[in-house]
């Protein structure tokens, strides 16, 4: 463990809040905050020539390990109250020695938006001004403490993403790189859906459940495959709509704006509905 990161961990333990102060801060309030610091830390800093990223500079390092001393802290907060303590500092460490990987992952993002928009005037217009960065930025942060079986905290962190933007990830779903969501308002991606790289969705897209299995006591049927999986280099226009865990769009697809599918789509393959008709009135 390097030292940054050991001073990090042992300054929350040391900080802990009691009892009193721990309900008043609130498992919501520290789970959000611990979001928005990794994200401070991972991107302290943005260039105009580098891009957003990592610097080398000695001011911007100082910052970057203040934020992970302050993100440690707030979630090994949030996380005493679903788990023990000692898992909790093993996991907010697990997560911390991850975020150069988060990080790396994102920078990929931040170049499929310059890339892909052809109003982005820079990436660090991405980062700071789309809605979809930070949306993102959270979820790959979520996920991570999702793949680690922590509970509820991931899914407190893109709720939080979720009313800040408009844009709703669930932290279970798999995503690759050079993923870009345009405008963004609106866009749901279910628990189980996965996305391949290069992926571009424009906003009131949902990659969703088409229905619910439910048990002999008529429950829900809970940790099933229900949402779809979509390839490399798709594009899914404004108001597409893709339903259900058997559906899958192929490699290379164009979705077209406000359709509606419920099954499998071969790779290649671009759909669009028919076209408005035009009337003389």
């Amino acid at each position: 463990m390097s030292d940054s990161l050991s001073e990090a961990i042992k300054f929350a333990v040391n900080n802990l809040p009691s009892e009193d102060s721990a309900t008043y801060i609130g498992i919501k309030n520290s789970a959000r905050r611990a979001a928005l610091l990794l994200k401070q830390a991972m991107f302290p800093a943005f260039s105009e020539q580098q891009g957003a990223g990592y610097c080398g500079d000695t001011n911007i390092e100082v910052q970057r390990n203040a934020s992970l001393s302050l993100a440690a802290e707030s979630l090994i907060q949030a996380m005493v109250s679903v788990m023990d303590e000692k898992t909790a500092v093993e996991k907010t460490a697990s997560l911390i020695r991850k975020t150069p990987e988060i990080a790396r992952i994102l920078l990929t993002d931040i170049d499929a938006a310059y890339e892909g928009d052809p109003a982005a005037k820079s990436k660090s217009e991405v980062a700071l001004a789309y809605p979809s960065f930070p949306a993102i930025c959270i979820y790959r942060i979520a996920h991570a403490l999702y793949e680690d079986s922590v509970p509820l905290i991931p899914r407190i962190m893109t709720e939080y993403g979720h009313e800040i933007t408009g844009i709703d990830i669930h932290p279970g779903a798999s995503i690759g790189p050079y993923f870009f969501i345009d405008h963004g308002t609106g866009v749901v991606i279910g628990e189980t859906t996965t996305i391949a790289d290069h992926v571009k969705i424009y906003q009131h897209v949902t990659l969703g459940a088409k229905s619910f299995k439910v048990n002999e006591d008529g429950s829900l049927v809970k940790g099933i495959k229900r949402h779809p999986d979509i390839g490399s280099h798709v594009v899914i226009y404004a108001g597409a709509t893709i339903l259900g865990g058997e559906t899958k769009i192929g490699d290379n697809c164009i979705i077209g704006g406000n359709i509606w599918l419920t099954k499998s789509v071969a790779a290649g393959t671009t759909v669009v509905s028919k076209p408005a008709e035009i009337k003389k009135i």
